[in-house]
This record gives structure tokens, C-alpha cells and sequence, in this order.
């Protein structure tokens, strides 16, 4: 059965107040501030079943473990990677493994983005972070060599993407953006849709009901004023 919990939890956030969707909305956009991250480009991406996949995950001959299978059917609906990553209760990086395993087998056809593999690659520690900005092409394989050359034996505890930094061939931000996202890709997210806030309708029902109770007696108050002062009007009269 296909799990569609990105589904429900977003129709959960539908139902917020818009001024709450637009907190939510411009917290995220701050942190995805474009198309380009790395993290966004790989998320987004829906693999695509080659014939051998789809035989493979009709016929199961290979006797692969589940995940492998739920990965296929996932391609097979039309899911993202962020997509597969939830209904599979994986990590995006356990979920990066499978789909390089998945493109060496022969199921899914090779992205036409080359940086879907480079990220990928680089999630599972299959390129170090050197290599990830060599595939990326934000520094050349010279470049790279030289790097590793200029710091051999001279400050062997320093991080090599920060020798890359302090050598001017990527930013900070650069380094930054990329080990975080390998670092939040360790992360599994399994979603309680039924622990998200609610936005109680109901509530706001009972509240607009008071309100015009309220409004009621305080007309009511009114009238009963208006006639007591007759009353009382009367009463002097007759004195």
C-alpha cells in the first residue's frame, strides 16, 4: 500500500491560519533560497524506471530486501527522493545508497543532471569532499592535486575542505551549505502526522457563538434599562 504521509501532513498545514502558513512559508524560504542547493536538487528529483526495474519490481526474481522494492514502487508513482525518503522511514542518506545501487543495477536511468550522482555519491561517502567540488566543477582535478599537496604534513589535523577554503578554491558558505547537508542527511524523519498542531475550528466557532451571545444580552441589557427608567419615570409622576 502506498504511504502518501507528505500528503497528509501537508494537507494538515493547509488548514492553518494564513498567517501562520506565512511564518512557515518564510522561515523555509530563508533556508532554500534557491534551486541550486545542492540539497534541493537531489530532494526533488524523481528517479525513473528503466524496463529492467519494472520487471524487477513485478517479478521480484532478484530477492532483493524490501526497501530496494519500495524504492522502485516509489519511482514507479511518481515520487521524489524526498518523497521516497518519508514513505521508506529511511535516512536521505541510506536513501542516496539505494538509488546509486538502483542506477549500477540497471533500474533506474541515469539522471540528466550529473550532480544528482555527485550528490548522491557524496552523501554515502563515496567522494570526499575534494571530489564532490571536482565533480561539481566549482575547482578543476589540478586544483584538487595541489591542495593535497600543499597540505601534506602541515597541518595534518585540519579538515580538507577548510584547506580548500583557507586556499581560496571554495567559500566558507560553500563548505558550510555542504557538510551540513551531509550531516542532516544522517537523520531519519518519521512522521506522526497526528502530532501536528491543529488549527481548532471548532474553537473559533464556539468563540464567534459567545461573542454574539454577548452582543444579544448586551441589546437585551439595553431595552430592560430604557423601560426601568420609564418605570421609574411613571413612579415619580403618580407622587
Amino acid at each position: 500500500m502506498k504511504r502518501e504521509f507528505l500528503k497528509q501532513f501537508l494537507n494538515k498545514i493547509s488548514n492553518f491560519p494564513s498567517w501562520v502558513k506565512e511564518i512557515i512559508y518564510k522561515k523555509l524560504s530563508e533556508e532554500f533560497d534557491n534551486k541550486e542547493n545542492p540539497a534541493y536538487i537531489f530532494a526533488a528529483y524523481k528517479p525513473i524506471l528503466t524496463y529492467k526495474g519494472r520487471c524487477e519490481l513485478e517479478f521480484k526474481k532478484s530477492g532483493f530486501d524490501t526497501n530496494i522494492y519500495n524504492i522502485l514502487q516509489g519511482a514507479d508513482s511518481d515520487c521524489s527522493i524526498s518523497e521516497i525518503t518519508l514513505n521508506t522511514y529511511l535516512s536521505m542518506e541510506e536513501l542516496a545508497g539505494y538509488f546509486l545501487f538502483c542506477v549500477d543495477e540497471g533500474f533506474f536511468e541515469l539522471p540528466d543532471n550529473s550532480q544528482i550522482l555527485n550528490i548522491a555519491g557524496f552523501l554515502t561517502g563515496k567522494y570526499n569532499t575534494g571530489e564532490y567540488f571536482v565533480n561539481s566543477g566549482t575547482i578543476t582535478e589540478s586544483q584538487l592535486d595541489d591542495a593535497v599537496k600543499n597540505n601534506n604534513n602541515k597541518e595534518p589535523n585540519k579538515k580538507f575542505g577548510q584547506v580548500l577554503v583557507d586556499l581560496g578554491l571554495i567559500s566558507q558558505k560553500q563548505l558550510d551549505t555542504i557538510l551540513s547537508i551531509k550531516e542532516e542527511a544522517k537523520k531519519r524523519f518519521i512522521l506522526d502526522y497526528n502530532d501536528v498542531p491543529k488549527f481548532n475550528s471548532e474553537y473559533a466557532k464556539e468563540k464567534d457563538n459567545y461573542e454574539k451571545q454577548i452582543e444579544d444580552l448586551k441589546q437585551e441589557n439595553a431595552i430592560l434599562k430604557k423601560k426601568l427608567e420609564q418605570l421609574l419615570t411613571m413612579v415619580k409622576r403618580n407622587d
